[in-house]
């Protein structure tokens, strides 16, 4: 329970903090109205017949055929599992170092490019990070995005046009699952079990070979259910947001007018990151619409607008390296780092939050005899500006319980910050209904719909925008039901799940020649992920591209860190965790994986702050990694033929 949770009294008496503000009572208040009534257990979809309906792909047609690049039982030099951001980035990095496309195979179950933006398109979807920098490769691409946030269908098509540019279409496997990865100690290569799931059509397995196997498997792909009872009893229908069902709702991602809603009322259950975006919209159509609510995000001003080309070209874009710029300049901000830029470039609602570097961490030095301050000043940092947030529900919502019912009290940290313009101006509408569960969530499904506190709501659809599991939680295989074992049987997600997995620089783990990951356990980590993506891509097309040139012409690497190698390298990541010593009592949400981080018994704490994240900040990590290539040796890894 929380109160196993050992956190250091800090010094709240900053400038910024007025002295007759108990905010800490309240903030351990609302976060206890969550652990009073206990973690809430989940579903996979993916792992129960009962539900697996929820994950059926609605954007291809039955008996859309299958690509297959390798053929049956084939053999491929790359095979990437994932074909979002993270699997593109790494086919295309492993091109710029002079592979050839034709040595790669991308699997993904899904129907074609672009991972979470495949999967997620319901209406007012757009993601929360300037697209100026979210998107990765502007300068290659000469792609002006078309607003300051894109929209996901323009993210999804981006994403499509990369992988055409670069001759990927043809090296996709889609429909296509990894069921199973084995190290062959004499062949040196991996045994890839493969299921291709044809939508309408009867599964086909085969096993491949590969010489190298990298996981892009996605931070928020695994689409999850609350464990509730009566979830198959509700007689109308239901689907996830991650497969919006615009057949029921009427409209299109291109079109969100849904107007097979007119007549319709609604239960939308959650109010994270996707309700703030898709309430909006329901809210336009819907005759009566029920948003059922744990904990309110903190939702922040968003203020979107059109790219403009002159200020593209003059301000933007303007010269070569300008996306690399950009990117360490937002991250100066949001890490907090002491002296930062004159110039805010991205300026916006993120870069005025320093306080989310309890997160990601930054460049401060904390140890043990200062971390009490650190909070104190991250709390302090963070106060004004959840203050400002919350007086925002004031001025915006009319009904006082109903504004107060939407205020965000926990740190701005604990949970995924969001910005929009028009979510609280949803609850001014008259057929828009916050139903505040007071952290307990619905209790139960009865035939009609959801039941809180004794009352049952008559719906005829339930919309669960119930979010993922968190990304900290599993392997990177284990992600996506991929059973790996390496040399002498070892299984990766055992190593995982006892703390035991190491790695050198969060890509690579001895035990598993020639497999590779982007972390994000032990790598550095900003709020925009795709960036982390880009870095480890590059840095592991780094180590394949120089471990090839050092044999001779036609043979092949074995990669592996050494033993001594790991030790080092995750004793330097637990030195720097202490520096997210504030996550530490956060209300509970897929960053503390529901509340079970701070449920770890004192003795396996040192061994998770081991597999923890780089504490000082994204732009260390990445300074980290670039002295380690520039010293060409690959320190720390066994390259053998």
């Amino acid at each position: 329970m929380a109160d196993t949770v050992n956190i250091p009294a800090p010094d709240l008496n900053g400038p910024q903090i007025a002295s007759n503000v108990n905010f800490m009572d309240k903030y351990s208040e609302e976060r206890d109205k969550r652990y009073k009534v206990g973690g809430r257990s989940y579903i996979d979809p993916a792992k129960s017949d009962k539900f697996k309906h929820f994950l059926k792909d609605p954007w291809i047609k039955n008996g859309t055929p299958i690509n297959r690049p390798m053929g049956v039982n084939g053999h491929s030099k790359f095979l990437i599992l994932g074909a979002g951001f993270g699997g593109i980035l790494f086919a295309v990095k492993l091109i710029q170092a002079g592979f050839d496309a034709k040595d790669i195979v991308i699997v993904d179950p899904a129907g074609g490019f672009g991972g979470t933006w495949y999967w997620n398109r319901y209406p007012g979807l757009m993601c929360d990070t300037e697209s100026y920098i979210y998107l990765p490769m502007l300068e290659e691409m000469n792609y002006m995005p078309k607003r300051k946030y894109s929209g996901g269908e323009e993210i999804r098509q981006y994403a499509e046009s990369i992988a055409k540019a670069f001759g990927l279409q043809d090296r996709a496997q889609f429909q296509a699952s990894m069921q199973s990865a084995t190290w062959n100690e004499e062949a040196k290569q991996w045994s890839v079990g493969i299921v291709e799931k044809p939508k309408g059509g009867d599964e086909v397995q085969s096993t491949i070979r590969a010489d190298f196997v990298m996981f892009a498997s996605g931070v928020l792909n695994n689409a999850k259910l609350p464990d509730i009872e009566g979830l198959d009893v509700f007689k109308g229908h239901s689907f996830h947001t991650s497969r919006w069902d615009y057949g029921y709702t009427g409209g299109s991602i291109r079109e969100p007018d849904l107007d097979k809603l007119k007549d319709k009322r609604i239960a939308y259950v959650g109010t994270g990151a996707t309700a703030v975006q898709a309430v909006p919209e329901l809210a336009r159509w819907g005759k009566e619409l029920y948003v059922f609510q744990r904990t309110p995000s903190a939702v922040d001003i968003r203020d979107n607008r059109e790219t403009d080309p002159q200020e593209w070209k003059a301000k933007i874009a303007g010269k070569q390296g300008w996306q690399r710029e950009r990117h360490a300049n937002y991250h100066a901000f949001i890490c907090n780092v002491p002296e930062k830029p004159k110039l805010d470039l991205v300026d916006d609602a993120w870069t005025k939050m320093p306080s989310y570097s309890a997160l990601i961490g930054g460049p401060k030095e904390v140890t043990m005899e200062n971390v009490g301050d650190h909070i104190g000043e991250l709390h302090a940092l963070d106060y004004a500006r959840s203050e400002r947030v919350r007086k925002r529900c004031e001025d915006i919502v009319k009904d006082k319980a109903t504004a107060e019912s939407l205020k965000a009290w926990y740190p701005g940290w604990c949970k995924r910050p969001t910005f929009h313009d028009e979510y609280l101006q949803s609850f001014n509408k008259p057929n828009v209904h916050l139903i505040d569960t007071a952290g307990k969530g619905i209790s139960r499904l009865a035939a009609e719909g959801p039941e809180v506190d004794g009352k049952v709501y008559d719906v005829d659809v339930i919309i669960w925008g119930t979010g993922f599991v968190s990304p900290y939680v599993g392997s990177a295989a284990g992600k996506a039901s991929v059973q790996v074992q390496g040399r002498d049987g070892v299984s990766l997600e055992d190593r995982q799940g006892t703390g035991d997995l190491l790695t050198l620089h969060g890509s690579v783990s001895r035990d598993f020649p020639n497999m590779f990951w982007p972390g994000p356990l032990q790598t550095g980590v900003s709020s925009n992920f795709v960036f982390t993506l880009e870095v480890m891509s590059i840095h592991i097309a780094h180590i394949i591209r120089t471990a090839h040139d050092r044999l001779p012409a036609g043979q092949n690497p074995v990669i592996e860190p050494t033993a001594e190698s790991q030790e080092e390298w995750a004793n330097r990541v637990a030195a720097t965790a202490i520096a997210m010593a504030g996550m530490a009592g956060c209300t509970p949400s897929y960053m503390n994986n529901e509340g079970a981080t701070d449920r770890i018994p004192p003795e396996m704490q040192a061994k998770a702050a081991r597999g923890s994240i780089w504490g000082r900040g994204i732009e260390d990590f990445c300074a980290e990694l670039e002295k380690w290539r520039q010293e060409g040796s690959l320190r720390g890894l066994e390259i053998t033929a």
